[in-house]
Formats: structure tokens, sequence, C-alpha cells
């Protein structure tokens, strides 16, 4: 069933509802035992992505396999082969923990003794194990998340489809979850496919797929999207920077504007260049700026790049 190491094959999928379409031609592998994040902004078709791979909803045109699997005529064998933890918990929050585990197991028809072993092994993966008694309502939001991916993993699946699993969170809490997460992924060798908007969280995967507006932009390990560019970050704050930004551009080039701040992306090896820049830019507006700085590429510039 490993045949070409390939847990995942999608192969021009397209999907439409009604006159809208959600995901066009997109295509992507992702290997056994993969890290493999899916990633792009809101509405870009994240979701309606890993629902088809779940083989909650079909595909309008193309084909997708899991594990060895066709998602439209084997949907029943490929659900007890994968977990899943959607956006929204699945958690019923007036059960315990250990209710709420057991439920989840019952519905793969594990067996008790199994279970009871299996829930005790996760909940210590995620250090919960003394909250096992407590009423799921009762637990902060990192950790009722990380309940939902022990939900998603009672049943050993190959396969864990997380879809946003940190929206929401604060950033310790998120820091957290992806502990969890990493010591999960190295200790049981399984599939994670991640899907995020926020990008900075899929610099860890193994290879990612950047999608926009249901199609596909990007594609490969983040370590080589990242060196492609060749280049660095200049970051110059200002409360008046959209009064100044034209005058910077005209010396940096074209950049990217958030409310204060401008982003250029200045070519590495350019350093005399960019000091000449830095000191024209003193001089005019010195009284202006608050900061000033230069950092390395990160997944999240090579998106908004590549883009807008």
């Amino acid at each position: 069933m490993q045949k070409n190491n390939r847990a995942i094959v999608v192969g021009d999928v397209k999907k439409s509802f009604g006159k809208l379409v959600a995901l066009n031609s997109l295509s992507f592998d992702v290997n056994y035992g993969d890290f493999f994040g899916l990633l792009g902004p809101n509405g870009a078709g994240k979701t309606t992505m890993v629902n088809m791979m779940a083989t909650i909803t079909k595909p309008s045109a193309g084909k997708i396999n899991i594990l060895g699997l066709n998602t439209e005529t084997d949907s029943l064998a490929i659900r007890r082969k994968i977990g899943l933890v959607f956006q929204d918990s699945a958690l019923d929050r007036q059960l315990t923990v250990e209710e709420n585990l057991l439920f989840a197991g019952a519905l793969h028809g594990l067996n008790s003794n199994f279970l009871k072993t299996k829930i005790n092994e996760i909940l210590k993966l995620f250090e919960l194990n003394d909250r096992k008694k407590d009423v799921v309502g009762t637990l902060s939001g990192g950790q009722r998340r990380a309940i939902d991916i022990a939900r998603g993993l009672i049943h050993e699946p190959e396969i864990l489809f997380l879809d946003e699993p940190t929206i929401g969170l604060d950033v310790l809490t998120r820091m957290n979850i992806w502990r969890f997460i990493h010591k999960l992924q190295k200790s049981r060798g399984i599939t994670v496919v991640l899907t995020t908007h926020y990008l900075e969280e899929a610099e860890s995967c193994d290879n990612v797929c950047f999608i926009d507006k249901g199609e596909l932009i990007l594609n490969g390990k983040p370590e080589r999207l990242i060196n492609q560019f060749n280049a660095e970050i200049l970051e110059i704050e200002s409360l008046e920077i959209e009064d100044i930004y034209p005058d910077i551009m005209a010396i940096f080039g074209q950049g990217k504007l958030d409310y204060k701040t401008a982003y250029f992306k200045v070519e590495k090896d350019t350093k005399n260049l960019i000091n000449k820049g830095l000191a024209i830019i003193k001089d005019r507006f010195g009284g202006k700026l608050k900061r000033i700085s230069i950092r390395p590429v990160n997944l999240n510039d090579v998106f908004i790049w590549v883009t807008t």
C-alpha cells in the first residue's frame, strides 16, 4: 500500500458550490510520515480540501487517493484509517474528558479494555491525565483543543488532519499545542496534515502547499521556498508611514504596507546600497521614524510577496 511512499495523492481536484468555484485544479502529494502544511488565508479553500480528503464531501472533478484508497468509492475504509480535528470543537462540554474519549472510541468499535489503556496513554502525552474525570466545560481553551486532538487519535489513525488547530488561542497556548503535536508526530510516525493561516506555525513542516482563492500558488519544502528568495526583509516603522512611503519606495522599490510599517524585500549582499538608502531616509525623515530593522525572510513573507 505504501508504493511510491505517497499517503495522499490529490489530482486535478475541483470543487464548486453552484457558480462559486472553491477549488480549481488542485494537485499535490503527501508522503507517508510527513508533517504537511496546507496553507493560505481565510477563505482560500483549505477546509474544503480537508473535507474532501476526509470523505465528508466529494470533489466536483478530479481524484483523491488516501492510503491507496479512492475517496469516492472507499470512503468507509478511509474513515477507519484517518483522524480529523475540526476547526470547531466536537467535544460534549457536559461530559468528562474520559467520557468524551470513551464515546469517540466506541464509535470506532474499540475494545473497552484497549480503549481505557489508550485514553491513559494519550492523556499522558498531552500532560492531561490528571483532568480525566473533569467535565470538559471546566477546561481552558487550550486544554479542550488538546482533548479534541486526543479524540482524533483514539483509534490510532494512519493520517491525522488538523484543520486550524490553534485558531483563537493565545500565543503561549498555541506554543504548547504545537509542542504536543510535534511530540506526537515524532513518537508515532503518523502522517499529519495541517491547515493554518498562521504561516509561522508551518515552518517546521516537511512540505507545504500554498493555496489562494482555490488555486495552487507554491509548494515545496519551507526551507527551499524561503532560500529561493535570496533576500531579507527591511522594516521601517512610523506613525506617518503612509505619508513617507512613496519617498521610501523611490529608494527601495515596491514594498508592502500595513497601518504603521513598510516592508521591503532587499537582496542579500547589498549592504552598501542598503546603508546608503537608509542614510537618505534617516536624513529626510529621522524625526518621524520609530524603528528600522532587517530580518530574515519567513514563510509569511514568501506568501505575501507571491500573492499580493
